[in-house]
């Protein structure tokens, strides 16, 4: 049962709400019946260009297991790279290679970089340790990680992170902000 309001709170409440202007509803929207085919061929033409990063050497030249790295791609400007390193990009995934066989971590990484590209991801960290127990071979899973996302198109720039997150057995990644 609803209670009854008195004349006077209906008036109380009628000049309280005089000012209101209702909104203006929109009416119904249309909406696709799935992706246009070039966003198809646009998500596989770069899915394509990410597999064919992962073909061929994966090494980068000799990276010292304490050595910070740092790469950007042709036009990108010193602010971006900048706020990369301070961590000022929000960190959408991260994957952890510790203790991964080299085929191991470059199925991962595959799989890893994928996703995150197919969820439009803008920054990612990987965790790829320092390598402090490869011996001889120093940091091997660094050195994998630093080839393969040079060769990544997608990949904007990377640098190490902070001591925080990792330091220099971890990057922060810049993926390419279009959308297939």
């Amino acid at each position: 049962m609803k209670p009854k309001l008195d004349d006077n709170d209906a008036t109380l409440f009628r000049e309280a709400v005089s000012d209101v202007k209702p909104l203006r509803q929109a009416g119904p929207t249309a909406t696709p019946r799935g992706r246009p085919s070039r966003v198809r061929f646009a998500r596989a033409h770069r899915l394509g260009m990410l597999d064919d990063s992962f073909h061929g050497e994966l090494s980068d030249p000799v990276v010292a297991s304490e050595e910070a790295l740092s790469f950007r791609r042709p036009g990108v400007g010193d602010s971006v790279v900048r706020r990369l390193r301070r961590g000022e990009y929000p960190v959408e995934g991260e994957l952890d290679l510790h203790g991964l066989t080299v085929a191991q971590a470059t199925h991962a990484l595959r799989a890893f970089l994928t996703a995150a590209l197919g969820r439009h991801a803008r920054c990612v960290r990987i965790i790829h340790g320092k390598g402090l127990r490869s011996g001889n071979r120093g940091p091997v899973l660094k050195q994998l990680v630093s080839g393969v996302l040079r060769r990544t198109s997608a990949v904007v720039a990377f640098v190490s992170a902070k001591p925080v997150d990792g330091g220099t057995g971890a990057l922060y990644v810049l993926l390419s902000a279009s959308r297939p």
